[in-house]
């Protein structure tokens, strides 16, 4: 099973910063996004989701799940798996995938460093950049609707 057509919003949750990244319908290109600061588990981000949403033509929502290195969850994957719930109930029109994160955020930190970014500059970008990994390592992996 694929995704519907349009562009994927990828969404790295967090309880205090919620970072995004998103791609082009065709796969061609990928950047992050602002985060979004708050409760990972209020109205707000979800109004933040729809505002991202409403203003592209997406086919997907794809949200890190916090996995171990041997596939077993992590500490917050039953908050994750409850975030993606209440997005699959406020967007029915598109797809809400997961996909592991295992150490999206090393590999973040990593290309921040290389790019330049370091103290404040690289903590106000991890989040979004986290979410960038993932939507590309997602790509990479043959796009798995689960």
């Amino acid at each position: 099973m694929s995704v519907r057509p349009g562009s994927v919003i990828a969404i790295d949750h967090g309880t205090q910063r919620t970072g995004f990244a998103v791609t082009d319908a065709l796969r061609v290109s990928s950047e992050p996004l602002d985060a979004f600061h708050g409760a990972g588990d209020g109205e707000a981000l979800l109004a933040h989701v729809a505002r991202l949403v409403e203003v592209r033509t997406v086919g997907a929502l794809l949200v890190g799940l916090p996995l171990h290195a041997d596939g077993t969850a992590g500490g917050r994957a039953a908050d994750v798996r409850a975030f993606v719930g209440r997005l699959r109930e406020h967007f029915p029109d598109v797809d809400v995938v997961s996909h592991d994160e295992h150490l999206t955020t090393k590999e973040a930190e990593a290309r921040l460093a290389e790019a330049g970014h370091y103290g404040a500059a690289r903590k106000a970008r991890k989040d979004s950049w986290s979410a960038l990994v993932l939507l590309e390592d997602w790509i990479r992996s043959g796009e798995p609707a689960e």
